[in-house]
């Protein structure tokens, strides 16, 4: 469409979804994993705004440390290189996140950008996009624009936005004000009304106008995270935000911190089918059922069921007369809920987290830059992982100080070093890796390389890991008491043999052998 500015997508990917415990977690949440397609929900909101005529630029990352080389390879695996992706140190809320980003389109203050949530569901993208195009000249008209979901049903777990006046010829409304989340009758009473709708967290700004408003509103937001810009620093295809100066930023939401202060808010309703998936029934109700109201996922037999999301990822789950639960089924983790409980799952998150169980936050399977592994089998003196490293894929130059490791390749091949020598190792072949030896594993083939792994030793936990060359910046350095530069990690030595021993095996003469050498000298 001529004439169409530039929107620049910021996409924002910090959250852990602990609604969906035990399925999403902190290490692998939500937006991160296929629910409802074949695509995951940060590659689908990443496509959202594919078509119809947009001019649509590379998007803008937030994410976090862990999440970071799986958000950006999940976006280059559907034809999308991010104009950058961004590191946060710690969750500061959306206003913050927000700011950080905007903060780099600051050279292009007419450039619009919308702010989207990666974990969020749209089944009428075609309808988004339209109200993109509609918003656009309410966003230029000098307003900060957020979309509002038409409600289908009182539903108490979203805020809601009261429209106001209309805004010119536009499709946008002045906003008259924003709802915290109510009950049950009043949610029925907005229902009834019509003039009012969700709030979907989905905002287009101008770039100028928004960060004026935020110096306006939010200044300390707005400076720490120009701060936290100026001293933070590029890492690989990443932008680290700076630890330090972020976590002094407050940490607020940019619905309580602009859009709710802002004489300029504006909404422009949408009828797109959305659903923040913030609970099992509400990714129930995005899920095909069958008659009987049940959506079954995985290896399932459901007898005499009723209204049940059932979903397995490990073994046959079998159900027998019960109706309205949710039961999920993972490797190692299983959770039964009644239905009308399941905004609760957090609390069993929380006091996993009291507990120090580390299925409050990790999987088991464990996702790293050059792949992922899983631990199948584990016990006292040793532990059993299934490996996979992607197509050009290599794990870090490293030494264990505890434990010795055999591998047995199953698909694929896998090039080895172990104490300078190198060879390949194809399917049914296998090797051995003795403690302390420097090793490395590499697949520089095309398919992937899966391989088991069992660990022995007197120590086999993560942390019996010495890196000291990594594709990924990962090796650690030492920074040194008078040093500018860091240093990096230096084998140790040999120790010393005892004297004695080496005069026994004649590699020190002894005082005798050197007074004869003297004495046959002078003659």
């Amino acid at each position: 469409m001529a004439g169409t500015p530039k929107i620049y997508p910021i996409i924002l990917s910090g959250g852990s979804g602990s609604r969906l415990w035990p399925l999403s977690r902190e290490d692998f949440p939500k937006q991160l994993q296929a629910l409802v397609s074949e695509q995951t929900l940060l590659q689908e909101t990443a496509l959202r705004l594919k078509g119809d005529g947009l001019r649509v630029e590379a998007p803008i990352i937030v994410c976090n440390e862990a999440h970071r080389f799986i958000a950006d390879e999940q976006l280059r695996a559907v034809g999308i290189t991010p104009k950058a992706i961004v590191i946060e140190p710690q969750g500061r809320n959306t206003a913050p996140a927000i700011a950080a980003a905007a903060l780099l389109l600051k050279a292009e203050p007419d450039a619009l950008f919308l702010s989207m949530a990666s974990d969020h569901i749209v089944r009428k993208p075609e309808a988004f996009r339209a109200a993109v195009l509609a918003a656009i000249p309410v966003a230029q008209s000098g307003r900060l624009v957020t979309f509002g979901v038409t409600p289908t049903y009182p539903e108490t777990g979203y805020g809601y936005i009261k429209r106001g006046a209309p805004i010119g010829n536009t499709k946008g409304f002045a906003v008259e004000r924003f709802v915290e989340k109510p009950d049950a009758l009043t949610a029925s009473a907005y229902l009834k009304d019509g003039g009012y709708d969700w709030n979907a967290g989905i905002f287009m700004f101008p770039v100028g106008m928004f960060l004026d408003e935020m110096k306006n509103y939010e200044p300390d937001i707005i400076a720490g995270c120009q701060s936290a810009l100026n001293l933070g620093k590029n890492d690989l295809f990443f932008f680290r935000l700076d630890a330090e100066t972020f976590a002094k930023i407050p940490s607020r939401s940019i619905d309580h911190g602009l859009m709710e202060r802002t004489k300029n808010a504006a909404v422009v309703p949408v009828d797109m089918a959305w659903s923040d998936v913030g609970s099992w029934s509400a990714l129930h109700a995005q899920t095909p059922s069958d008659s009987n109201g049940n959506a079954l996922i995985g290896d399932i037999l459901a007898i005499d069921t009723q209204n049940s999301y059932v979903r397995s990822s490990k073994q046959i789950t079998a159900t027998l007369g019960v109706k309205n639960l949710t039961i999920v089924v993972t490797q190692d983790a299983v959770l039964v809920a009644d239905k009308s409980r399941d905004q609760d799952v957090k609390a069993i998150v929380d006091q996993l987290k009291a507990k120090k169980r580390p299925e409050a936050t990790q999987h088991v399977r464990t996702f790293r830059p050059w792949g992922w592994f899983e631990t199948t089998d584990e016990g006292p003196r040793f532990k059993v992982k299934r490996i996979c490293v992607k197509a050009g894929g290599q794990l870090s130059l490293q030494k264990h100080a505890h434990r010795s490791e055999h591998w047995v390749v199953v698909t694929g091949r896998a090039l080895v070093t172990c104490d300078g020598q190198e060879f390949t190792l194809g399917e049914n072949q296998s090797t051995f890796i003795p403690a302390g030896a420097v090793h490395r594993l590499s697949n520089t083939w095309k398919e992937e390389l899966h391989m088991i792994e069992v660990q022995s030793g007197s120590y086999v936990g993560e942390d019996d890991i010495v890196r000291l060359a990594d594709n990924y910046g990962r090796a650690p350095e030492v920074q040194k008491p008078g040093l500018k530069a860091p240093v990096k990690l230096k084998p140790k030595k040999k120790p010393k043999l005892k004297r004695k021993i080496r005069r026994k095996a004649g590699a020190i003469p002894s005082k005798r052998r050197v007074a004869r050498r003297r004495s046959t000298r002078r003659r």
